[in-house]
């Protein structure tokens, strides 16, 4: 049983932000920035890729009421909400999980940067991406 699913059941203690029948949101332990929330489905789901729709939806949901929260208790700048998928990613628990992360300013603990490539065909990458699917 993953440690997620043992924080749902119970079995390991968490801060719990938010509970409903299908997701429950609790402190990430690491708290790359103040408020810092993991929003994650009961059910277990490896990845996003694996999960219905409406868990998605439901999660995602979750995370913008708990971002009306956190901005009223800490005026944040901003919000990340990501989800890794694979290790490659960053994906350290496999069970679907999404970060909801308050940004306050260029140094909090979280650096995110979109580096593109020179000049990328997209023309060639659009259609390698519609003939797979």
């Amino acid at each position: 049983m993953c440690i997620f699913c043992k924080i749902v059941s119970r079995e390991i203690p968490a801060y719990v932000l938010y509970e409903d029948q299908d997701t429950l949101a609790i402190l990430d332990i690491s708290q790359v920035t103040r408020g810092h929330t993991l929003i994650l489905p009961k059910v277990h789901y490896d990845d996003f890729r694996q999960a219905d729709d409406e868990t998605l939806a439901k999660c995602v949901a979750v995370a913008k009421r708990l971002a009306d929260a956190l901005e009223s208790a800490y005026a944040p700048l901003g919000f990340n909400l990501l989800t890794n998928c694979g290790e490659a990613a960053g994906q350290s628990v496999g069970h679907l999980h999404f970060h909801l992360i308050p940004r306050y300013d260029e140094t909090d603990g979280l650096t995110l940067r979109f580096k593109g490539t020179e000049k990328p065909d997209l023309q060639k990458i659009q259609a390698d991406i519609l003939k797979k699917k």
